[in-house]
């Protein structure tokens, strides 16, 4: 009896080291979806990695087997673009990181990268209070860091948060007062990020014009979301991103051009990459899918909760964003997910309030893979890999994580979904896990659905549950001079050559014989 209870105990033991370090995980009987590839076969995960990836692999002792015959085996989506538990326009996100990333998990994002924001212009403050904030996290996570002055000290803290684990910075040239920097601060920004091989981040909208504009909506008496639109129009998005791309190439920097919501930008970006300039461009789920006439919805609950910014723009914009995602115009498609409940954006309702004083921001970072399925997967615009490649693998690509992350490979981290395809599921904030009282997404039903995520080699979503733990997430560090540099020291070198022969060119400046 003695020995059946010491082997009893000892499996106990190990049953509880297997579950400590992820245990084994094998899924059975998928097809491997890869941004280059897709292929049948077996995935088997062991101590939070991808072990190997082969047909009839045989299952470890006590793994737990994961069916997905008939499915498809992806890497988990990684959110370049979040915004949770931020202050903003006097109210904080009501999404934290433990909400904000549960729900992400249950809509099979495995990483997101969120904006940090200084403290007081302290950039190192701001670092470690986002840091605070993600205690509670549940799944991995990295920062980028918004820049929205500027001076030596703020160069110095860029250059220290570089070794921290922080490869992107973002410039506001919107937000006038508050967050927006002027052009020279700009290029000084470029040239700091070109200097510790940062990639610098851009927020395009003319924020000079953009004030203009809010002044005319309120003098006309347009006070209500339909003059958030209406006060800064797609033109000034492009010209914003138009200049930021030319003050990026007079660096000789890459620049990355987050949420590309118009026509406008889009053929920003598209001039620019045909023209040699390295530049990504970034949309969102809700410029694929959303279009600008909720914001005249005479309900104001309805309409607030699509005020974002850039502006979801008219239907004419869509399917041009669709297609350059598709044709890798634009390079990936994020979420911009920054949610403010209904009593929140009731801040900016009349009579009390107006548009300028509505919190920024809609939802998306559970939505994100299931909507981009819906419309560009299911409609045939692009193929399973391209899918992968825009809400998984150029994200980690472009911020130095690649083939740690966005690969479903040996080694990779065991970030891995199941998405069945024939399972549908209509999109509810009944349902959701996010901890916001709307859905901008209300109402629309998929065929498609993420029905296993599996985050740090644990299986933390199955049969329409989550299996998370509060503090378990991991800052992943990003390190600085990722791909988008090679090459970079080159083209300072082609330009260093002059035409028109020597440069200083050397000239007797004490000469007299030309003096009159």
């Amino acid at each position: 009896m003695a020995r059946f209870a010491s082997t009893a105990l000892c499996l106990v033991s190990a049953l509880a080291l297997v579950a400590t370090v992820g245990g084994n995980v094998l899924i059975k009987g998928g097809t491997v979806v890869n941004h280059d590839q897709e292929f049948v076969a077996d995935v088997l995960i062991e101590g939070g990695l991808i072990k190997q990836v082969a047909p009839n692999i045989k299952a470890p002792w006590g793994a737990k087997v994961v069916d997905a015959t008939g499915k498809y085996v992806m890497p988990g989506g990684i959110d370049p673009h979040t915004h949770l538990e931020m202050p903003f326009m006097g109210q904080v996100a009501c999404d934290d990181f433990q909400s904000g990333q549960e729900a992400a998990l249950a809509g099979g994002t495995t990483m997101h990268i969120d904006f940090a924001l200084p403290v007081d212009n302290n950039l190192l403050a701001g670092f470690e209070a986002w840091k605070e904030k993600a205690k509670k996290s549940v799944m991995d996570y990295g920062f980028h860091m918004a820049v929205t002055t500027w001076n030596d000290e703020v160069a110095a803290q860029m250059a220290e948060l570089a070794k921290k684990g922080i490869n992107s910075f973002k410039f506001f040239l919107a937000y006038k007062g508050a967050l927006m920097v002027s052009d020279e601060q700009l290029v000084m920004g470029l040239r700091q990020c070109k200097a510790i091989g940062a990639l610098a981040q851009i927020h395009a909208e003319n924020g000079d014009a953009v004030a203009l504009g809010q002044a005319e909506m309120i003098a006309k008496g347009i006070v209500g979301p339909e003059g958030h639109a209406l006060s800064r129009p797609s033109v000034l998005e492009g010209e914003a991103t138009g200049r930021a791309i030319k003050l990026a190439h007079f660096v000789n920097t890459p620049l990355y051009v987050v949420h590309v919501m118009s026509i406008d930008a889009m053929e920003e970006v598209a001039a620019a990459r045909k023209a040699g300039v390295r530049v990504i461009g970034e949309t969102v789920t809700s410029a694929l899918t959303m279009d600008e006439s909720k914001l005249w919805d005479p309900d104001f609950k309805i309409a607030a909760q699509y005020v974002m910014s850039p502006p979801i723009r008219s239907k004419a914009h869509q399917e041009p964003l669709q297609n350059a995602l598709a044709n890798g115009v634009i390079s990936l498609v994020a979420t911009d997910h920054a949610v403010f409940n209904s009593t929140q954006k009731a801040a900016g309702k009349p009579p009390h309030g107006d548009f300028r004083v509505l919190p920024n921001g809609v939802n998306g970072i559970e939505e994100r893979l299931h909507m981009v399925w819906e419309t560009m997967v299911n409609s045939g615009k692009m193929t399973r890999p391209q899918f992968v490649a825009a809400t998984s693998t150029v994200a980690a690509q472009v911020f130095n994580l690649f083939p740690r992350k966005g690969l479903v490979a040996a080694g990779s981290d065991a970030d891995v979904i199941v998405l069945d395809p024939a399972a549908t599921h209509t999109i509810s904030a009944a349902t959701h896990h996010s901890a916001m009282d709307t859905n901008i997404y209300e109402g629309i039903q998929v065929k498609g659905k993420v029905v296993v995520t599996i985050s740090q080699g644990k299986v933390v979503w199955e049969n329409d549950k989550l299996s998370t733990e509060r503090g378990a997430g991991r800052f992943v560090p990003m390190e600085p001079f990722g791909p988008l540099f090679d090459g970079i020291d080159k083209r300072d070198s082609a330009r260093a050559v002059s035409p028109y022969g020597e440069t200083p060119m050397p000239r007797d400046y004490t000469s007299k014989k030309d003096e009159l």
